[in-house]
């Protein structure tokens, strides 16, 4: 597309923003449930409902030891503004039982799916015992959603000899199909992180991008770049009919952050991509956010104050693990020398930026000087070690990940340092690549002392289909020799977590342009606890 034509496209998608009608600007920014004149306007008997209401699946996420949170969404006819469902209340029922079958129920209830929230079912089911699984379902009306597997966290003072768990990220449906999660699904671990870049804001035609669909076409809404409140919903609705990753989600709980592409490329904190008014960028924000919350499974407190969202939380497994997640796009400082990979200097070492806000980095810190975990695992988005793109003098870095802002990073180790950590693990997505680092006392320094193990998880399907050594490999790995492996092709990482060591698997696709690829372990590697370093199995 031409500089000329992509002016017009962001023309046209300004106008149609700024002309989208208020309720649906008064919806981005509502924070709080129906007020009680909406909650006592019609309701839909669900009986009424003649379509499958079930079509984006189930879901789990963030296990407490008594607790864990069951997602669904209502939508007979999910291509559509709404599902297809009127602007009314629905009544869910739901339950969790020991098995499969439903024969012991564990707990049961009901919710409501508010229009006002996309028909979306949020349930804080608790009362469970910890460190268990349970098999949980919906139903609204005559229909039956898909049964979803979850597990509850041990209890905080357990003793836990084994964590498995998966890394995901970065799923452009117009890249590809989802091939990894099919696998995913098959796995046997605790829980799923996903790592941001759920969604892709950019447009999606008819054919399903790099899908190539023959025996369908997408409705002509996909085909531009999301904005309104509206836009973003659809688009979750789009990837959440896709059938592998609804098997992922029903197979395992998973514990989600955001990066960019959830609202748009490279945003960084208040600031946007483009040249747009600041109060026009938040209120695109303020709908992204509303809608990530409405189709993710997250708790009440991560639910948005209009363009805020307080999205960084801890989860605890037993005296194994603690897990900070993070968020590191909507507290940042803009992007150092106007984004992308330049040399480094005044602008970007300036001790003043951040990458996680001074309230977040405090939060971070203190909790680990509360830990006493044997594994402190940090779930976030963007490359956290130094990352040089070629070897010698005249180097660049990224601006837009850790090495923008390595005042920053010196903070967090030296929080680490002074908190006794001794066994950190940071899980990175972003870059469309699997990596695996030891992180340094001192980057300059190849000898200087290993501080922690980052591993980075592929994406699942953006950059399509990828390769084992990509292009900048050889420069790459010879100007970072403390990166222990690079691999381009897609898939997700699996990490396993004793008390001894933490194992890493980077699991891979030959193929994601074409459906049903098969899955192999690209590399794995092992660091033992208390001596961190990562050593090839």
């Amino acid at each position: 597309m031409t500089a000329e034509l992509r002016a017009a496209a962001r023309h046209v998608d300004r106008r149609r923003f700024l002309t989208v009608t208020g309720a649906a600007a008064a919806l981005a920014f509502a924070v709080n449930l129906p007020a009680a004149g909406a909650a006592s306007a019609a309701e839909l008997d669900a009986r009424k409902i003649t379509e499958d209401p079930f079509t984006l699946g189930v879901a789990s996420g963030d296990p407490l030891p008594g607790s864990v949170l069951l997602w669904t969404r209502l939508a007979p006819s999910p291509y559509e503004p709404g599902g297809g469902l009127p602007r009314a209340r629905v009544q869910v029922r739901w339950e969790l039982a020991h098995d499969e079958a439903f024969t012991r129920i564990a707990r049961r209830g009901h919710a409501t799916a508010h229009p006002e929230f996309d028909h979306t079912v949020h349930v804080e089911a608790g009362g469970l015992a910890p460190g268990r699984p349970y098999y949980y379902r919906f139903r609204a009306g005559a229909w039956l959603s898909p049964v979803g597997r979850t597990r509850t966290a041990p209890h905080a003072a357990a003793r836990v000899g084994e964590l498995r768990l998966a890394a995901a990220s970065c799923q452009a449906y117009h890249d590809g199909y989802f091939t990894a999660y099919r696998h995913l699904a098959e796995e046997d671990v605790h829980a799923v992180f996903h790592l941001g870049d759920y969604l892709y804001e950019y447009a999606v035609d008819a054919a399903g991008g790099h899908r190539r669909y023959t025996d369908r076409q997408l409705p002509a809404h996909f085909n531009r770049e999301t904005v309104t409140l509206e836009d973003y919903r659809l688009r979750y609705a789009l990837y959440k009919t896709d059938g592998d990753l609804k098997a992922a989600h029903a197979a395992h709980p998973f514990v989600v952050t955001w990066d960019d592409h959830e609202t748009e490329n490279n945003y960084a904190g208040g600031t946007p991509e483009n040249d747009v008014p600041p109060e026009e960028f938040l209120l695109r924000r303020a709908a992204a956010y509303r809608a990530y919350w409405e189709n993710q499974p997250l708790r009440t407190p991560q639910r948005p104050t209009g363009a805020d969202m307080r999205l960084y939380r801890r989860l605890r497994f037993g005296d194994l693990a603690q897990f900070d997640i993070l968020d590191t796009r909507q507290y940042r400082s803009d992007q150092a020398y106007g984004d992308g990979w330049q040399t480094p200097g005044p602008e970007s070492e300036d001790p003043a930026r951040t990458m996680t806000g001074a309230e977040q980095e405090r939060w971070l810190l203190d909790g680990w000087k509360d830990s006493g975990a044997i594994w402190n695992v940090v779930p976030q988005q963007v490359t956290f070690a130094r990352r040089r793109n070629v070897p010698g003098p005249d180097f660049k870095l990224s601006m837009d990940a850790w090495d923008g802002y390595p005042a920053s990073r010196k903070r967090i180790l030296d929080g680490a340092q002074a908190a006794g950590v001794e066994n950190l693990v940071v899980l990175t997505g972003d870059v469309h690549v699997g990596y695996a680092f030891d992180l340094k006392a001192d980057f300059d320094d190849p000898a200087s002392r290993t501080v922690g193990t980052e591993l980075v998880a592929t994406s699942v399907s953006s950059g399509r289909d990828g390769a084992d050594k990509p292009a900048n490999w050889d420069n790459l790995t010879r100007a970072n020799p403390h990166l222990r492996f690079y691999n381009g092709r897609r898939g997700y990482l699996r990490v396993t977590l004793t008390p001894g060591h933490a194992r890493a698997d980077f699991r891979t696709v030959s193929a994601v342009t074409t459906p049903g690829a098969s899955v192999t372990t690209a590399a794995s590697f092992v660091t033992e606890s208390g001596n961190p370093g990562l050593r090839p199995v």
